[in-house]
């Protein structure tokens, strides 16, 4: 069973189809849990039930990622109430469209940049601090198209590589501090964004079994799976691994 210190951990993006699943992750592994969402109340009130409902501790926390003072007071208000902060799991992320870098507008630029690099720099602002009491860590979940590009995908690619490059600096800067920061590149997995580009049609038929061959074991990834790295790289048995990117993607970049 992965092990961690008295505390909270918090699980930024909760209530989305890869967050809940961290955060069910974590409280089997008898975490206490905070988890955070934008506009889906119902969602993440829904998740942290079905925790309570089997035994766990989980909070709810309505965070605009692209306010400060909001993310600020929502890590203060937890490191208050248990003590310490020992995980930052991030897992929220823009709902995107899929254009081909030549159709992306300036104005998605800004926005899907704006929202996931400055919220995430905010997250991290705000959580070293505590991270340097409990010498804890920071999980981010990022795609595996940073190896391999998928055509369509640069809103979802390009603010991972920005943020990647945020979790390096932070894990060299920060190791002295007792802090671990590392990646959990996914690719495609049947949860999140992936239904809903399917029933909006931006994924045809032709495109998932392309995808499929392309991946070795030949099928896409779960939920669970992702949130069994992300629980693993938070824990006392990765103590010793930062800096790092564990690719979960069943081999699609190799």
């Amino acid at each position: 069973m992965p092990d961690f210190p008295e505390g909270v951990a918090l699980v930024v993006g909760g209530s989305g189809g890869i967050g809940s699943a961290i955060a069910r992750g974590f409280a089997a592994a008898d975490v206490t849990l905070a988890i955070t969402y934008r506009r889906n109340k119902e969602t993440a009130d829904r998740v942290a039930s079905e925790i309570r409902d089997a035994g766990g501790a989980c909070s709810v926390h309505g965070v605009d990622l692209g306010d400060l003072s909001s993310v600020q007071a929502c890590l203060d208000e937890l490191a208050d109430e248990y003590g310490q902060i020992h995980t930052i799991a991030h897992a929220a992320g823009t709902h995107i469209d899929q254009p081909y870098v030549s159709q992306v507008t300036p104005e998605q630029w800004r926005n899907t940049m704006d929202w996931d690099v400055n919220g995430f720099f905010h997250v991290a602002h705000a959580a070293i601090p505590h991270l340097r009491k409990s010498h804890g860590s920071i999980v981010f979940v990022s795609s595996a198209g940073l190896k391999r590009f998928p055509p369509g995908d640069v809103l979802s690619v390009a603010p991972k590589g920005a943020i990647e490059a945020l979790i390096r600096g932070i894990a060299r800067e920060e190791g002295r501090n007792g802090i671990r920061a590392n990646n959990v590149a996914v690719g495609v997995v049947d949860a999140g964004m992936f239904p809903k580009l399917v029933e909006r049609g931006e994924l045809s038929q032709e495109w998932i079994d392309a995808a499929t061959r392309n991946t070795p074991l030949r099928r896409f990834g779960t939920p669970e799976e992702i949130a069994d790295a992300a629980v693993f790289l938070a824990s006392s048995q990765a103590r010793y691994i930062t800096g790092q990117t564990l690719f979960v993607d069943g081999g699609y970049t190799l």
